[in-house]
């Protein structure tokens, strides 16, 4: 019996360590080949000598089970590495089919405080990262199908937040890129549909390197329900061919909790009885509503996830 990713090839950035290594070993278990992607610096607000170590120890694990792979220790948020990591990818195993990107570092600070550098150093990994390797993907899924005349097999998984879906209060530099890679997501996923590649999004809850002073209580026995092991499948299947027909979607994914995330809608509408609207008529209306909807609503939708944040 076949693997669903038999004789496909993968990309998955920052994968030497948590969610990303955790998404390279089922790629790998379900049969595809795996380009091991991780800058391997230590800290993670970005700091630190880079090292091939986290990278080389993903490759090992895979293949130790039998698995292939290659290591990349290079800067997604590099354009010209990026190009080089997709190069490798076709280079090794003679195409690329699957793109995760998760790569990514934290520079928390309230929005009143927050240097220059912290904002840009967080958009620049995160969103500019991830726009960097779905460009060159996107060239190499484009000019293939211009080549042979038919669609082919492409898929993108990126890595947004529930911190853009809830607005964390201390993270006004993650909460936009994780904002702005939904963004991006929708966009590619209209953009490359006709060549045959889908876009989605995940929004993982997960205890790592990232998190570990948000998700503070380890259970003592049985499997942690905030592993990465947990969030993996997901982004095995949404890479598969079963999911073909699953595009620009947003999934918040954790412990054992699959949810597929709606576009937003209109919550309401007014009209002008003038030609445009005037002070006090906007008063009178919108005052009124958000009198009567009550501060407590606002992240209703969230809540019922239980994503909100304290």
């Amino acid at each position: 019996m076949s693997l669903p990713l038999e004789g496909l090839s993968a990309i998955v950035t920052g994968a030497g360590r948590g969610l990303g290594r955790a998404e390279a070993l089922e790629l790998a278990r379900l049969g595809a080949a795996v380009v091991v992607n991780d800058y391997g610096q230590p800290g993670r607000d970005g700091t630190g000598r880079a090292s091939a170590g986290p990278a080389e120890e993903t490759v090992a694990e895979i293949r130790a089970a039998g698995g292939t792979a290659v290591a990349h220790t290079g800067d997604v948020a590099d354009f010209q590495q990026a190009g080089a990591l997709v190069e490798l990818a076709v280079r090794e195993f003679g195409k690329l089919d699957i793109l995760v990107n998760n790569a990514g570092i934290l520079r928390d600070r309230m929005v009143f405080s927050m240097a220059e550098d912290e904002w840009d150093s967080v958009i620049r990994v995160h969103l500019k990262g991830h726009f960097n390797t779905t460009r060159f993907a996107a060239a190499h899924w484009r000019e293939r199908s211009k080549a042979t005349g038919r669609p082919v097999y492409g898929r993108i998984v990126n890595t947004s937040s529930e911190a853009f879906l809830a607005g964390s209060a201390g993270q006004p530099n993650y909460a936009a890129a994780k904002g702005g890679i939904v963004g991006l997501t929708t966009s590619t996923a209209h953009a490359l549909a006709k060549y045959g590649v889908t876009a989605n999004a995940i929004c993982p809850r997960a205890r790592t390197r990232m998190t570990e002073d948000v998700f503070t209580d380890v259970p003592a026995t049985g499997l942690d329900p905030l592993a990465p092991e947990h969030v993996a499948p997901l982004v095995g299947y949404v890479t598969a061919p079963a999911a073909g027909r699953i595009n620009g979607q947003l999934f918040v994914v954790h412990g054992g909790m699959v949810a597929v995330v709606e576009r937003p809608r209109v919550g309401a509408k007014f009209d002008s009885k003038q030609d445009t609207f005037t002070y006090d008529e906007l008063d009178a209306l919108l005052t009124a509503h958000f009198a009567e909807r009550g501060q407590g609503e606002t992240f209703a939708a969230v809540e019922v996830l239980g994503l909100r944040r304290e």
